[in-house]
């Protein structure tokens, strides 16, 4: 394998880096977390084509399939007690809600407030996917 000489030279002094720390430790906890619009006045049909998108539009494809699913299976005849749930739930970080659905609570433990959610028992029985079928993003 060719190895530039200048690139070898970088790399041993990155890891040297001097004597230096490469990240030193801080004693900051940080903690950015943005509130959720509050919605007022927001129709049941507005409700559902937002909750759609935002199922549609998560950021990681696992939880994007997952919950267009469920979206398109489910939002038609939810509550709206149940939608106000989903919703919610929707606040939740991607990885978090996928790990949730997959029940894998060694990475990211359930807290207290979805252990009984009926909404997420609702998409943990999707995500099994009985039926065995090849998941794909549903039609607008």
């Amino acid at each position: 394998m060719y190895t530039s000489r200048r690139q070898l030279s970088c790399s041993v002094r990155a890891l040297l880096n001097h004597g230096k720390p490469q990240n030193p430790a801080y004693n900051i906890e940080l903690q950015m977390k943005i509130e959720p619009i509050t919605r007022t006045g927001e129709t049941i049909e507005i409700k559902r084509a937002r909750l759609v998108y935002q199922s549609r539009k998560r950021g990681i494809l696992e939880s994007d399939l997952l919950l267009s699913r469920f979206a398109k299976k489910y939002l038609n005849v939810l509550s709206e007690a149940e939608l106000d749930e989903y919703d919610k739930l929707l606040d939740e970080p991607d990885w978090d809600i996928y790990y949730w659905a997959t029940k894998n609570y060694d990475v990211t433990p359930l807290p207290d407030k979805w252990k009984n959610s009926k909404i997420l028992e609702m998409i943990q029985e999707e995500a099994q996917n009985k039926d065995r079928e090849i998941m794909r993003m549903p039609e607008l």
